[in-house]
């Protein structure tokens, strides 16, 4: 079976799981949600091919554990920040109560190992109501079930993190899925506004990337050459 074979059979299964955990995270009420958030388990995942390397993934996962613990500890509970790396570009969001705090936290995750660069997108008012976390959950597994259903682009090129009804998009794409991710995007309901936070490859690179790509003919030699 084909790689393109195989993802169309996963798509009502991904579907299906993202439903279920989108709807047992607002049927809890968020209350299994921590202050400091680390962003892979606030923003989920694709069960798909990963266009970062091994090395990298675990290197961003390390990058969001670490800063979570130096955050706890320099910021405590007074802030509600949620840390989402990707090729060690690190994106923050959520709320702070001052600027201070939102340049100490920047501070905080700048120095942490292997940190390339830091987006800052924290906003600076009081923590956002229940119903607006729940919210942003919805727009996060109604875009990535967009995403899914998208049959040219690939889904799980994409990390997606939703704070106040902004939708951030991270990942190693082509500027033409970076264009027709954020159309995608931006038909969805709730969206106020799509960030790309995204490492633009080139096509050439991208068909090195994806499994099952065809690859370009040997030319046949000339009789006696």
């Amino acid at each position: 079976m084909t790689a393109k074979a195989i993802s169309a059979t996963m798509r009502p299964y991904q579907r299906l799981v993202l439903t279920v955990c989108t709807a047992a995270l607002v049927g809890s009420g968020l209350s299994a949600c921590f202050p400091l958030m680390l962003g892979g388990a606030a923003a989920g995942a694709m069960v798909a091919i990963d266009r970062r390397t091994s090395g990298a993934q675990l290197e961003d996962e390390g990058i969001e554990l670490r800063a979570m613990a130096r955050l706890r500890d320099n910021v405590g509970s007074r802030a509600r920040v949620s840390v989402t790396s990707y090729n060690r570009q690190v994106l923050l969001t959520g709320e702070v109560l001052n600027e201070q705090d939102k340049k100490l936290v920047e501070q905080v995750v700048s120095r942490v190992e292997n940190v390339a660069s830091v987006v800052n997108e924290l906003g600076i008012i009081n923590s956002p109501t229940l119903v607006q976390r729940s919210s942003d959950v919805l727009i996060t597994g109604q875009v990535k079930a967009l995403l899914i259903d998208s049959r040219d682009i690939y889904a799980n090129a994409f990390k997606v993190v939703t704070e106040r009804g902004i939708v951030y998009l991270m990942g190693r794409v082509t500027q033409r899925e970076a264009d027709r991710a954020t159309d995608i995007v931006r038909g969805a309901r709730g969206v106020q506004k799509v960030v790309r936070i995204l490492e633009i490859i080139t096509e050439d690179e991208l068909r090195s990337l994806t499994p099952g790509a065809a690859k370009p003919a040997t030319p046949a030699r000339a009789p006696g050459g």
